[in-house]
């Protein structure tokens, strides 16, 4: 849900990456934060790892954007881990999420992993009372350069197969390739989102 801050003329807008261990998440963030313009107002990024996983907690970034009738639009940006023990992790780093990019690893023997994952996140939105197809998503299919990669129309397949499909960016997220395109498209889904349901209330 998005938060207006009033006192600094802000409106703060929270995407979530989500997806299988080891799928490429904290790769995009790490990417993103890396390769942002001095220009561009970053926060730090916090990475918080464990031997087990690469994230135990969430990697923060703030990033300024365009603004909406006076308001400065803040995105920031948080990973979930991977692994199915830090569930509850999971959640609390899903509360009031805006947006997802659902990473997906694109070697044929992750596939179980990515489907178990996206259902996870459906699960854990359904207990945080939310409804996935309410959220801004889209599909990230990451790791495109290795050798087993599955074909794109078999992940579309298994993962964006519904009535109303999502858009999906293939990426080699170390190459930082097809991580910003993602980010933008997501980005611009929740501006327009904000714009349409703004323009609502004014009406």
């Amino acid at each position: 849900m998005a938060i207006i801050n009033q006192a600094n003329k802000e409106l703060q807008l929270k995407i979530v990456y989500y997806g299988p261990g080891k799928g490429g998440k904290t790769t995009n963030l790490e990417q993103v934060h890396s390769n942002l313009g001095s220009v561009q107002e970053k926060g730090k990024l916090i990475s918080l790892a464990t031997s087990a996983d690469r994230t135990l907690f969430f990697d923060f970034l703030p990033i300024e954007a365009m603004a909406i009738k006076g308001f400065k639009t803040k995105f920031q940006l948080y990973t979930v881990p991977g692994q199915v023990i830090y569930n509850t992790t999971r959640q609390l780093v899903l509360r009031g999420v805006d947006g997802l990019i659902f990473v997906a690893d694109s070697q044929y023997e992750k596939m179980a992993e990515n489907v178990e994952s996206f259902q996870n996140l459906e699960e854990n939105l359904r207990a945080l009372k939310l409804d996935l197809a309410e959220i801004p998503y889209i599909l990230q299919y990451n790791k495109r350069d290795l050798p087993t990669a599955a074909p794109v129309d078999y992940m579309e397949f298994l993962l964006n197969n519904r009535e109303v499909r999502v858009p999906s960016f293939t990426s080699v997220a170390s190459k930082c390739e097809g991580v910003f395109e993602s980010l933008n498209m997501i980005t611009r889904m929740l501006l327009n989102k904000n714009i349409n349901e703004g323009s609502r209330k004014t009406a």
